[in-house]
């Protein structure tokens, strides 16, 4: 059955329904339909038909049941920071902002956990628990909102150590496609009791349910972090540090890899003064004394393989300098070509490839005259293309669109995976066949159980 054989209802009397409850949390204004209607990545804006804020688990409950009484579609929306048009109203419909939703439940100091509403941003959690000694590590970069990083199964610079938001949501509190409300497990480290639901919302999408609730793993504060900087001669002397460091079991907390194309950007934006070639960002985490013996530790490996220049700082505004150069690279990019448009891809490799995989990358951007930095998350062996394009120069899209199916197969075929961490969206859909083949069958069978009438933000992750 093909997405259009759907029968959608009108929006008319979803709409009318929820503003005689709702009132002015409802939103019809263009600007505002618009906004919510687009993520950060470069598809445009596909607007819903309202835009309606609620406060708790049951207004949500309230609100899908009232889209699904008129086969009306739901798109979930956080801060919008994805980058495969996860958000996009492909058929219209009504997007939950989840953006009121951003209080603390219960903080667990003793088990190391934290139960939040969804629209908290990484940001605010981490600021609320500043006093209790305890941090969320999960770091994609942007200021994501918490349910918007387990619905993507976000990641980030931190992954290397602390794992990703599969590793760190312990339970979700969803509200299914009828309205129903249900929570996919309690708050123990470990449970055998059914099949893990909490792993099969993470990473959903919103194409399943609405999250409304999520309970994290949280970490004490490190004593001590210490940064650093390594420069290489190419990317596979870069690579193989990192290699032997994991092998050799140093517990790194982040391990980037930034090309001296990315390298120049982050230079020219962030009036940093970084060699021109590429280069570690390294961050440990431990007791001081223990910090600073893994940074010795790496930059004895990083001289076995040709690195230089290593430098390395505890003080804090450094290494906050540091990290938010590196996150800033995406606006490092759109400024070496302004009116460029940004088209950020990332895929992921086992890291016995990576060198490979990049090296065969970068050489097809320099055969296909197009500019697209390369930064990754090196340690777990996930990187990200940033493409700059000319929106209006059609032959020059149609490049960088045969660039990146030519670097998502390369990664297949290398045993990757399509995307390491922004996930499908709408933009992959036909990677993530190419990938998991008849798997794909098994994931549509539990889409039309969850969601018979297919309102869960429609044309996201599966074509059913």
């Amino acid at each position: 059955m093909s997405q259009l054989a759907y029968e959608y209802g009108s929006c008319e009397p979803a709409i009318d329904e929820l503003i005689t409850r709702f009132g002015d949390r409802v939103s019809l204004s263009d600007a505002v339909r618009e906004r919510f209607g687009k993520d950060e990545s470069f598809h445009p804006s596909l607007p819903p038909d309202a835009v309606v804020t609620p406060h708790s688990t049951e207004e949500v409950s309230e609100i899908v049941s009232i889209c699904a009484r008129y086969h009306v579609p739901v798109i979930p929306y956080g801060t919008g920071t994805a980058l495969e048009g996860h958000v996009g109203a492909l058929h219209g419909g009504v997007c939950i902002n989840m953006l009121e939703m951003n209080q603390v439940v219960e903080v667990h100091a003793e088990d190391l956990d934290v139960v939040v509403q969804p629209g908290i941003t990484r940001k605010q959690l981490n600021e609320y628990l500043r006093d209790s000694g305890l941090f969320f590590p999960i770091d994609p970069g942007a200021d994501a909102s918490i349910g918007g990083m387990a619905a993507c199964r976000a990641s980030g610079t931190n992954a290397v150590r602390y794992g990703t938001m599969r590793e760190n949501v312990l339970a979700l509190t969803v509200v299914l496609a009828d309205g129903r409300i249900i929570q996919t497990s309690r708050r123990p480290r470990k449970s055998a009791a059914g099949y893990d639901l909490t792993r099969l919302f993470v990473g959903s999408e919103g194409t399943l349910g609405v999250i409304t609730e999520v309970t994290l793993r949280l970490y004490g504060i490190p004593e001590s972090i210490t940064s650093a900087v390594c420069t290489f001669p190419d990317v596979e002397s870069a690579v193989n540090t990192v290699i032997t460091t994991i092998q050799f079991g140093i517990p790194v907390a982040r391990i980037e890899l930034i090309d001296e194309t990315q390298i120049e950007a982050i230079n020219n934006y962030s009036k940093t003064d970084f060699e021109l070639a590429p280069t570690l960002f390294l961050e440990f985490h431990g007791t001081e004394a223990y910090a600073v013996e893994q940074a010795q530790s790496l930059e004895e490996i990083a001289t076995e393989f040709g690195g230089g220049n290593f430098k390395w700082t505890a003080n804090t505004e450094e290494r906050n300098r540091l990290w938010q150069a590196r996150h800033d690279v995406a606006y490092a990019c759109k400024a070496m070509r302004p009116k460029g448009e940004i088209w950020a891809t990332d895929v992921c490799v086992p890291i016995s490839r990576l060198a490979d995989c990049i090296t065969e990358t970068q050489a097809d951007i320099k055969d296909a005259g197009l500019l697209a930095p390369i930064a990754g998350h090196v340690g777990d062996g996930n990187f990200h293309l940033c493409l700059v394009v000319d929106p209006d120069d059609q032959d020059e899209r149609d490049r960088a669109e045969a660039l990146h199916e030519r670097m998502v197969m390369r990664a297949l075929s290398m045993g990757g995976t399509c995307t390491g961490e922004h996930g499908i969206g709408y933009g992959k859909l036909d990677f993530l066949v190419a990938e998991h083949g008849e798997a794909v069958s098994v994931m549509r069978s539990l889409k039309q159980a969850l969601d018979p009438d297919n309102i869960m933000n429609p044309g996201k992750i599966l074509r059913i």
